[in-house]
């Protein structure tokens, strides 16, 4: 059985309020856990069955109950979970690929919300009665965890997130019902941003995003370093296709390229193990 998630509303700064917890944002993909007369199966927040994907996942509770959560791989040199090794856990199909990447790459579930138990619906009650009763069950595995939380101090967490480089940190007023597939303002996320100054080397043809690259090492060679899809205002772009064109150098069936003049400052999630930059979103143009 599959419940569409209650979704994060975005604010801009870390905030401290006595009617709000605040959890770390772990750094994995939502995964809705449902087990219904035994049978244990795993949802994407799109309603994406993944249960092969996750064996080690796939244990019973004591009851029928849906969780809400964040599935994760966490580096065990930092404590810190990292995207791109939950993504190959994700991604993987073939069924000895799976059997070998729960020893490689151990998947953890770090639950965040109770939905059903025991036959009830608990969308209904309020975010810290459900937290109780999350709290008094008995875990199958330690690859299962109950995601900490603090009481009203936002900003304090918010700076121990930015020393240990991780994701971000959620909100969430204590009082708040579990509002189903929605984006809800009671439930508050706060991304730890990284930023980075980038030169446009190129645009697509058909919609809109712009490619980007960085220099390499001591050499100062460009390489590339991802595409900027989000964050340009209709004035940035207006600006920007005014000047590219006179940069232009060549072109594919979708791509135009541009000799590397034009720079910007763009924030991004982090960067992957490539070098290429995370979700990058444009701050503004360096002149």
């Amino acid at each position: 059985m599959f419940i569409a998630p209650t979704l994060l509303q975005t604010t801009h700064r870390p905030f401290s309020h006595s009617d709000y917890i605040f959890e770390p944002k772990i750094d994995g993909h939502r995964l809705i856990y449902s087990q219904q007369s035994g049978l244990v199966q795993l949802y994407t927040r799109h309603n994406n069955e993944c249960t092969q994907q996750y064996p080690e996942l796939q244990l019973p509770f004591s009851e029928d109950i849906i969780l809400d959560g964040e599935v994760a791989c966490v580096n065990p040199t930092n404590g810190v979970s990292d995207f791109e090794s939950v993504m190959s856990r994700f991604q993987a199909r073939k069924a000895d690929k799976i059997k070998r990447l729960t020893t490689t790459l151990p998947a953890y579930y770090a639950i965040f919300d109770i939905l059903r138990y025991k036959g009830q619906d608990l969308r209904g009650l309020p975010l810290m009665k459900r937290r109780e009763i999350l709290l008094s069950i008995t875990l199958p595995s330690r690859s299962f965890g109950v995601v900490p939380h603090i009481d009203g101090d936002g900003e304090a967490l918010f700076v121990q997130i930015e020393s240990r480089g991780m994701e971000g940190v959620v909100g969430k007023r204590k009082t708040s019902l579990y509002e189903t597939g929605r984006r809800s303002p009671a439930w508050q996320k706060v991304i730890n941003w990284t930023y980075a100054e980038v030169f446009i080397t190129g645009y697509r043809k058909d919609e809109f995003g712009w490619l980007t690259a960085i220099p390499s090492g001591t050499s100062g060679r460009l390489h590339p370093a991802g595409i900027i899809e989000l964050g340009a205002s209709p004035l940035n772009k207006k600006a920007f296709y005014g000047v590219a064109k006179q940069l232009v150098k060549g072109e594919d069936k979708e791509f135009v390229y541009l000799e590397p003049r034009l720079r910007a400052k763009v924030r991004t999630r982090n960067w992957t193990k490539s070098g290429m930059l995370r979700s990058p979103v444009f701050t503004e143009f360096i002149f």
